[in-house]
């Protein structure tokens, strides 16, 4: 691979719009799927949309890791007290 061709995903992400909102980049997300899986795209595009892909992932993933921590510092208990309690131990009818 030439140097030029090595530095075309580099320049492609950087050119890139980051995503406003996890609700935007998760749109985003539907949108290379939908496209990849109707099969018309070619090789090199489906790489480009897979490696976009993967940073919307990331992106949606730290932002999902980011609200569960903002979830358990912000629990309260029933005596009102705040005490941080992992997301996932709160009962289902309070998981929104």
């Amino acid at each position: 691979m030439s140097e030029d061709n090595a530095s075309a995903p580099r320049a492609a992400r950087a050119a890139r719009k980051p995503p406003a909102s996890f609700e935007e980049a998760a749109a985003r997300l539907e949108k290379l799927v939908a496209r990849m899986e109707s099969g018309a795209e070619d090789l090199d595009a489906m790489v480009k949309s897979f490696e976009e892909g993967q940073e919307l992932v990331a992106y949606c993933n730290a932002r999902l890791a980011a609200v569960e921590r903002k979830v358990e510092i912000l629990a309260r208990r029933a005596d009102g007290t705040v005490a941080a309690e992992p997301f996932g131990d709160l009962p289902p009818a309070d998981r929104g």
